[in-house]
């Protein structure tokens, strides 16, 4: 299932102009590299929808929470984890 997944913007690590960005992003802890070219106006702090590792959209940090929590207590959030292979 393709599903958006919030999570927090900690750190911008690379920015080539105001358009092409990419930050690492924490998903309950577990840190990913996230292109924010969909999202110019989101900054550190701020709370995304990530789709395929783009940011999509900016979400308010209430609305995140609640669908991260739905979203774990689904179990759809476990591919997100580091594999052991």
């Amino acid at each position: 299932m393709c599903l958006a997944i919030p999570g927090k913007i900690i750190e911008i690590t690379s920015q080539l102009d105001e358009t092409f960005r990419t930050a690492k992003v924490s998903f309950g802890g577990i840190l990913k590299e996230i292109n924010l070219y969909m999202t110019p106006d989101a900054h550190i702090g701020d709370y995304v929808l990530v789709h395929v590792g783009v940011a999509i959209s900016k979400v308010d940090e209430e609305e995140a929470v609640k669908i991260f929590s739905y979203l774990k207590d689904m179990g759809e959030v476990e591919e997100l984890e580091p594999s052991n292979d």
